[in-house]
């Protein structure tokens, strides 16, 4: 699987923002066949960066109602990657 099909994007959230001040950790959603092997090269490959870590974790699709019809949200895959002391990845560079 390529590098850009297997990194979907990146996730700015609060807990993602806290993780990359406080230990220098990454989040990204990968895609669901994604192994950790595969999300460390594919992040070296497209960032230049070295990784030191990598934590994956499996989201379940939320049940979700529109009036009467219920239907469930895609399952997804989000990993934790954790980059040296003197690596990082600018997601928003001059803003």
């Amino acid at each position: 699987m390529l590098a850009q099909e297997l990194i979907r994007r990146p996730l700015i959230t609060e807990k993602a923002t806290r993780l990359k001040e406080a230990s220098n950790t990454v989040c990204f959603e990968v895609a669901v066949t994604a192994n950790k092997i595969e999300v460390a090269r594919a992040i070296t490959k497209l960032f230049g960066v070295k990784v030191v870590d990598v934590r994956l974790a499996n989201r379940q699709g939320k049940w979700k109602r529109m009036g009467r019809f219920l239907g469930q949200r895609k399952a997804w895959k989000k990993a934790y990657v954790r980059l040296a002391p003197d690596q990082k990845i600018e997601f928003f560079e001059g803003v």
